[in-house]
């Protein structure tokens, strides 16, 4: 499985490569207030998928913190029932203890 996800990854990497290659004409980006930017297109769009790749993981990290939160409690809950278990399991394993011998009131 190793083998086959290095070799996927080179080929994307060659695909890439040969792409950023053919695509190395300059374009002019316009921006408010008159500000202009002339980049390579290959460097636009790289920037455009790292930006969304950025802005992708941080709309989804409250979602990851709050699962984490529920599996820690979740975790904390089965632990305790798990002791509880054990306890119960162990009490039916020992023997009754023996009744208590309370001496009559008149010999007192």
């Amino acid at each position: 499985m190793k083998i086959v996800s290095r070799l996927i990854a080179a080929i994307l990497f060659v695909l890439f490569f040969f792409f950023a290659l053919k695509n190395t004409q300059e374009i002019t980006l316009h921006f408010f207030l008159g500000y202009e930017r002339t980049d390579p297109l290959v460097l636009v769009l790289l920037v455009c998928f790292v930006g969304g790749a950025i802005l992708g993981v941080l709309a989804m990290t409250p979602i990851v913190f709050r699962y984490r939160r529920e599996a820690a409690r979740h975790k904390k809950a089965a632990s305790v029932l798990h002791k509880e278990r054990e306890a119960q399991q162990l009490a039916q394993i020992q023997p009754p203890l023996p009744d208590s011998v309370v001496p009559p009131q008149h010999l007192i």
